[in-house]
């Protein structure tokens, strides 16, 4: 939006730029922080030493206690940055300048989330590699970042499209296939301690043969079973429009994908999962170890869904079908049962007669002449529908019966089996028994359809128990069990926790159920259809059994292709297909290989599907701390020194970790679930990744569009008559995202050729608390621009450039306000309370710039000149410089510089204030007679009641106002309470 601001160059209106030419300006900034960014690099002044290995450095430092800082992955856009993006980066890298200045040997580092989807459409857009188009946005992104004074240690940067590090993400991927999750030892072991089970007959295969009888073939399909990564054909969320799968957590509320919009339907396919299951009760238990936001946490217990109940299994002819229910104290009452239209019993049509059973009500069939046409068209209707929509409250429910029949366990009674939306697979085992008199859902199903319901808990109110009269069904986990007996077992008079748990102890002895848990979190489907991702490392016989490659042959890299896209489809039709662009590439995917295991040379077939894009980031941190390792992922011995458990930090990991809350489920589920496998495999110390979270709010701007919607550009919009116009036109404006589609961006090169990068750093720091969001106003960037001349001001002459700082003592209000400041901004730097920081640093600068005045060009700000106060204390001047350091780091260097100092104030120590004068000198106390302030008491902040107490009394206003009367009572708060009550 046009605007009219001050020029940086002269700080207000009538400067004279030529009568201080070495006032702080623009000009003045860029020279600085070019020149202290490239001394850094040159010095190496952000390296951290690890304990050992090629990036061991200064023992004395490696000594220190560590801090270990990391930033969320950024992913290099072709758009760059914007000034919302770097705001956790300017956060986390104040945060780790200060943890260097209080004694630590700080790890902080930035590297690039580079595979995925938007580099692999630029390319089928445009014919450029992936490759090439990211590599250019990463060196973009590396100059911008660079410009803003990161202080990263560049030696540890990583990328995740190197092959030197997809190496190690195939390497753990193998290790997760090589591995099985036992219950008893509550942790995953190696795949071969599992066949030494079978081999030794103290495990069971599953039809009972001997494992020397079974085939390579079988043996490979019972190991399926039970390895933490495995293919398998089951249920996804197939997206024609994309031409590729996508996990849950990739899909809309709506059943659309995230990215693109597309309708996404349920198909069936061979696909790589990852058996994130085994770990759901860790990943709950172990969220309360974590200092996280309770928001995260609650969201990643949402998402596991512990819930406690039990299984039944309901007799359906020769097979069976099973349920998981919470209430299972009210299994007289069910009536019917429904299944998902993906339940494997519909699927496979086993089950479905050919025909009618007799007496079918004519509105179980939807119209259709048998229950296979029923079945089939029910079930693509379904598909269409997102699991939002299928489960939606108000909506009217619908269903086909299936033809088939189920015995309650119980009652013996036959209740038909019907399929509709509202049962999902993606909980339970995609099969619900339906007791309609007490679940609104089965209620108004039953209802619809015309089925039975029995009333088993005595309802509360007057309805009574004649479910015909009822309006909705009743719920209640306090009233007792009714009509709910048989020869066999009785729950009547019991309430619910009594009747659940003697239900489930004859489930078990029966045989036909158990007590147990069920999760809401799914398998993590890992397979996609896409070129640009970390290819798997596995290859199948002819056989069709997966074989790993060995580590000799990793990284296995991605080949040439002419054709980048995977073959996409109509976005509406369901009945199609996944094709990869890998698959394309035959003479990369049928190969001859010795895989090393006393086979020798065999023909094989690659895997086409790649990695998702989440794979490289669910591990990066490890890497960032041994980057060029050829051997390992990481050294043990240097992992634990940087993520190892230690106290306050029972699971160990990053010290602090900061992004943004948008990866509540995906990222940071998936990493924890990875860290969890390689501690149980003995390759970390560390069983979580990122000991502390922290989510940093969003930098928003104002969008403009005009009469049609469209988006218009905001620098171009002119602010007149209380509206907003372009071209001419009035335009609407919301508060919103910034971004280039928007036409809001501004961009941190912008802001630093007008004002410099430490300004940004102040401004962005400065626009309030770190966890909320905030909307961008240029117009404000000045004021953090002001405090940085002023404070250069206060040390250097800006006529002749020479440093005004006097060797003499500070007076009294000069120590007690500097030692306040240092003591405010040391607690505001320890919790991330940046805004405040920057206002205490103000309030000093403030005091000096009043009290001291500074520098001998005329001032704008009212008078001109140095004031009388003579020039600042160097102790003081030096101090402030190191309060400021981490907040803008290159004028603070140039200022150290100036101040005689020839370290680097990246590692200068920290001030710490003396107590002394932190405490106020005198507080004023306040004293009431009858609850109204009769005088004001300047008294020592340590004074005692009952001196405090004298002195009130003792106050002539006070004596006056008491008039002679006598006290019934006097209730003294020292030091800044007296309160007389006069008798």
């Amino acid at each position: 939006m046009s605007e009219t601001t001050t020029s940086p160059a002269g700080e207000g209106a009538g400067a004279a730029p030529e009568a201080a030419p070495h006032r702080y300006t623009a000009a003045l900034a860029a020279d600085i922080e070019a020149r202290w960014q490239d001394f850094w690099e040159a010095a190496g002044t952000y390296e951290a030493p690890n304990p050992s290995g090629d990036l061991a450095g200064d023992a004395a430092v490696a000594a220190r206690p560590k801090k270990f800082i990391m930033d969320m992955f950024p992913y290099p856009s072709g758009a760059g940055l914007h000034v919302g993006h770097p705001l956790g980066f300017i956060a986390t890298d104040v945060y780790a300048r200060h943890q260097r200045m209080t004694g630590h040997n700080v790890l902080h580092t930035l590297g690039f989330d580079a595979f995925g989807l938007p580099a692999e459409q630029y390319a089928v857009q445009t014919g450029t590699h992936p490759r090439v188009s990211t590599e250019a946005n990463i060196v973009n992104m590396r100059r911008q970042l660079r410009r803003l004074g990161l202080g990263h240690d560049q030696r540890r940067s990583i990328e995740t499209i190197d092959p030197a590090y997809y190496k190690w993400t195939q390497w753990i991927f193998l290790q997760i296939f090589h591995s099985w999750y036992d219950p008893e030892a509550d942790k995953a072991r190696p795949i071969d301690t599992l066949v030494a089970q079978f081999e030794a007959g103290t495990r069971s295969t599953p039809d009972g043969r001997p494992w020397g009888e079974l085939s390579a073939a079988e043996r490979a399909g019972v190991l399926g079973e039970y390895r933490l990564a495995y293919a398998s054909d089951a249920p996804v969320n197939w997206c024609p429009g994309l031409g590729t799968v996508l996990a849950n957590e990739e899909v809309t509320a709506e059943g659309r994908s995230e990215r693109g919009n597309y309708p996404v339907f349920k198909s069936k396919l061979r696909q790589w999962n990852m058996r994130i299951t085994a770990y759901a009760d860790r990943l709950l238990n172990d969220l309360d170890g974590l200092d996280w936001p309770e928001a995260i946490k609650l969201q990643q217990r949402n998402w596991i869904g512990r819930s406690e109940g039990a299984r039944v299994d309901f007799p359906a002819g020769e097979r069976t079908i099973t349920v998981f229910t919470t209430r299972q104290d009210t299994l007289f009452g069910a009536t019917y049962m429904v299944l998902a239209p993906e339940h494997e019993l519909i699927a496979d049509g086993s089950l479905v007669p050919d025909a009618w059973p007799e007496g079918t009500h004519e509105v179980w069939t939807g119209g259709h002449a048998t229950p296979a046409e029923a079945v089939a068209a029910y079930r693509k209707q379904a598909a269409a529908k997102s699991d939002v929509e299928r489960q939606a409250e108000a909506k009217d429910k619908t269903g086909v019966f299936t033809g088939i029949y189920a015995t309650n366990p119980v009652s013996g009674e036959q209740v038909p089996v019907f399929i509709a939306d509202y049962v999902l697979m993606g909980y339970g085992t995609g099969a619900i028994m339906a007791v309609p008199a007490h679940d609104s859902r089965d209620f108004a199903f039953a209802r619809a359809f015309e089925l039975p319901m029995r009333c088993v808990v005595q309802p509360s109110d007057d309805r009574g128990t004649d479910t015909s009269t009822w309006d909705d069904a009743f719920s209640s986990y306090e009233a007792k069990l009714v009509n709910s007996s048989d020869d066999t077992i009785s729950l009547d008079g019991l309430g619910v926790t009594e009747a659940k748990a003697k239900i489930t102890e004859w489930l078990a002895a029966e045989g036909i159920g158990e007590g147990t848990v069920n999760f809401r979190l799914r398998d993590w489907l890992f397979s996609r259809q896409r070129y640009w991702g970390e290819p798997f490392p596995i290859v199948y016989d002819e056989d069709g059994v997966a074989h790993a490659l060995p580590t000799s042959m990793l990284p296995l890299e991605l080949p040439e292709v002419e054709d980048y896209s995977p073959r996409t489809f109509d976005p509406d039709d369901a009945d199609t297909s996944p094709e990869t662009p890998l698959s394309r590439n035959e003479d990369w995917v049928d190969v001859e290989l010795d895989l090393g295991d006393g086979r020798g040379v065999r023909r094989y077939r690659r895997e086409t599907n790649t990695m998702p894009n989440w794979a490289g980031s669910c591990w990066y941190e490890m890497r960032y701390l041994d980057p060029h390792n050829d051997s390992a992922m990481v050294d043990p011995g240097i992992e634990q020194y940087w993520m190892g458990p230690r106290e306050a930090q029972p699971h160990g990991g990053v010290d602090l970790y900061v992004g943004g809350a948008e990866h509540a489920v995906l990222h940071l589920l998936y990493a924890r679930f990875w860290s969890k496998v390689l501690h149980d495999l003995g390759h970390v110390s560390s069983s979580e990744p990122f000991h502390k979270l922290y989510n940093q709010g969003m930098i928003q701007a104002f969008v403009y569009r005009d009469r049609r919607g469209i988006a218009v550009p905001a620098a171009e919009v002119e602010e007149r008559d209380g509206g907003y116009f372009y071209q001419g036109e009035k335009v609407s404006r919301v508060l919103g995202k910034m971004g280039k589609s928007l036409k809001n961006a501004v961009t941190p090169d912008e802001i630093c050729a007008e004002y410099g990068a430490d300004t940004l750093r102040l401004y962005e720091m400065a626009m309030g608390p770190l966890d909320v969001s905030r909307p961008w106003d240029t117009r404000a960037v000045v004021g953090q621009y002001r405090l940085l001349q002023r404070l250069w001001r206060n040390v250097v002459d800006e006529s002749t450039g020479e440093v005004t700082v006097v060797d003499a003592e500070p007076d009294e209000a000069t120590l007690r306000a500097l030692h306040k400041a240092i003591d405010g901004v040391t607690q505001d730097m320890a919790n991330l309370r940046f805004n405040t920081a920057i206002a205490k640093v103000t309030e000093l600068n403030n005091h000096l710039t009043k009290h001291y005045g500074g520098g001998s060009a005329p001032s704008t700000e009212g008078g001109g000149g140095r004031r009388a106060g003579g020039p600042v204390p160097r102790t003081v001047a030096e101090r402030l410089v190191l309060l400021i350091a981490p907040l803008a780091p290159h004028i603070a260097e140039e200022l150290w510089r100036k101040l005689g100092r020839t370290d680097s104030v990246v590692h200068a120590d920290f001030p710490v204030a003396d107590p002394a004068y932190v405490v106020d000198e005198t507080v004023t106390c306040v004293v009431q007679l009858k609850g109204k302030v009769k005088a004001r008491l300047e008294v020592a902040p340590t004074i005692s009641d009952a001196d405090l107490e004298a002195a009130a009394l003792a106050e002539p206003a006070v004596v006056a106002a008491l008039g002679g009367a006598g006290i019934r009572k006097v209730i003294v708060r020292a030091p800044k309470l007296v309160n007389i009550v006069p008798a």
